[in-house]
Parts: C-alpha cells; structure tokens; sequence
C-alpha cells in the first residue's frame, strides 16, 4: 500500500521585498506543493511580484509583525489540510534550494521541527549580527535548552508542531524564532538542526528593524517569555533575595537604634523598599505560579 504523500507549504513573511520575493517564490516553488506569502502591509509591489510569481498571498494593509505573518501562515496551513511548512524569508537571505535539507528530519519522522543554524563560511553575517544572535542564544537557551542558532527564520515543522504553535504563539514581533523554541521544549517536540546558507552581501537589505532597538525589544521579550513561564524562579527567588536585604538592613537600623538612639532614616527608607519590593515580587511569582493551572483546570471542566 502507498504511503499518503506529505502536502507542503512554504510560507514567506514579507515587508517591502519586491525586489527579491519574485525569485526566492520561484525557487521555493520547485520543492513544495504551493508558497504562501504573507505581505505584511508592504507600500511597494511585493504581492503583485509574489502573484506574478506564482504565490498564493495574503496582504495586510498595515504592518502587523513577523509573529503575526507567520501565526497566520499556520493557521493557513491547518485549514488547507497541509502536512509540513517551511519558513523562509523573502529578501533572499535564505537559500530556497536548501528545503529539501530541512525537509529531511521531517520526512524521516526524526523531528517535528528542523531550524536552519547559520555558521562559519556558510554564513556572510556581519560580526554586529553575530554578537547579537549568540545573546538571544543564550537568553533563549534558558527556557529552551541549549541551540546553535536561536534566530534564523528558515525552518519547518510538521502537522504536530503547527498546531501547537498556531494556538499559542503570542507575540507579533520579531521573538517568534525564540518563542517557537521555548514553546517546542514546553511541548517535548523533537528539534533537529541543519547546516544552512545564509547571504547578507549584496543584498540591498536584510532587516526593516534599527538593530539598536531590535536586538533589546527580542531579549526584553524573551526574558518576559522565560520568566512567564518560570516564575518562581525568576521573580520569585530575586523577591525573596530583597525581602532577605530588607530584613538585613531593618536589623542593622534597630542594632544602631539600640546602641546609639538615634533613628537612621535613610537605612529604614532602604529597609521598607527592599521588603515592599520584595513582598510584592515573592506574591507575582507565586500568582503566575499558581493562575495557569486554575485556568487550565477551568477549561477542562
């Protein structure tokens, strides 16, 4: 009996790409079974090229984000009864003709998700971007685990992973790689990686994003994301240090209140914030603790 051959979809956010997507449409069109560009409120002719090319689009008319175009390119892919979906961007940074390499894992029922990790001669990275990716590696690995490549956008996932991910993706910027990971981990889906290509040189360019924002706006979320899901550990165990500093410095104002009576203002100032402060935090952690498991309780009954 024949195996149910697996119906593919490669889906490409774009923001003013039409110099590039016509090709990288072209190109991904030769290993899957229909490409699906998501034109996030473009102002050039990036979805008339992306049609020309022979993509299915779906336009916005203002700029929703990166996690938003990729959030309703999984929904898509669940609606059209698609088995797999490979990312990719539209600004030819990646290499179309390396999907079948991330299909692979997939395919062979190794992973449920493949990501593309850009490393040595194959990667044209400027040394600002490398620095900043090996940060959002390490801050992703805390609630992911340890990966090579945090950030790049070219992967697939099968059906498993998609609906995973098409449910509870929450962010729409640029943390949705970092949030896919953590979801991943928090869902036990198998991660393979592969070696990719990646081109900067050349390119007329290959972000929309200042990097001096872009880079703090991704870790900034990503430690929420951590410490959403960590709580106690995260803002539970920094509360408990300041409640231990409150009880310290309340301490050494009654020891020198006793021996001198004189009242320091300044180390009962300290004393108060520390405890508030700190009291407030250990509470935080211990509700975001607690709430996400009487919401999931309520909505199984």
């Amino acid at each position: 009996m024949n195996e149910k051959k697996m119906k593919i979809l490669a889906a490409i956010p774009c923001y003013n790409e039409e110099a590039t997507i016509g090709s990288v449409v072209i190109k991904a069109k030769r290993y899957v079974d229909e490409v699906l560009v998501v034109d996030d409120g473009s102002i050039d002719d990036t979805a008339n090229v992306a049609k020309e090319a022979g993509a299915k689009v779906i336009s916005y008319e203002e700029n929703k984000g990166k996690a938003y175009a990729i959030k309703r390119a999984f929904k898509y892919a669940l609606e059209n009864d698609f088995d797999i979906i490979v990312t990719l961007d539209g600004d030819g940074q990646h290499n179309a003709d390396e999907i079948p390499n991330l299909l692979e894992p997939i395919l062979n029922g190794r992973a449920d998700m493949a990501i593309g990790f850009r490393f040595g001669k194959l990667t044209e990275m400027p040394l600002w971007r490398k620095i900043g990716k090996r940060v959002l590696d390490y801050a992703t690995g805390v609630g992911a685990g340890k990966v090579t490549d945090s950030q790049c956008g070219f992967r697939a996932f099968n059906r498993k992973a998609i609906e995973k991910f098409a449910k509870k993706i929450k962010g729409n910027g640029f943390s949705v790689e970092s949030e896919e990971l953590i979801l991943a981990k928090e869902n036990d889906l198998k991660i393979a990686e592969v070696r990719v290509s990646c081109r900067y040189k050349h390119l007329k360019k290959t972000s929309k994003k200042n990097p001096f924002s872009h880079g703090p706006s991704v870790l900034s979320y990503v430690i929420w994301l951590i410490a959403e899901r960590r709580p106690l550990l995260f803002i539970g165990v920094p509360g408990m240090a300041l409640v231990l500093l409150g009880l310290f410095f309340g301490y050494k104002t009654v020891r020198f209140y006793n021996k001198t009576h004189i009242f320091l203002i300044s180390y009962a100032l300290v004393t108060a914030i520390f405890l508030i402060i700190g009291a407030l935090a250990v509470l935080m952690a211990l509700l975001l603790n607690v709430l996400p498991h009487i919401i999931e309780k309520a909505r199984e009954e």
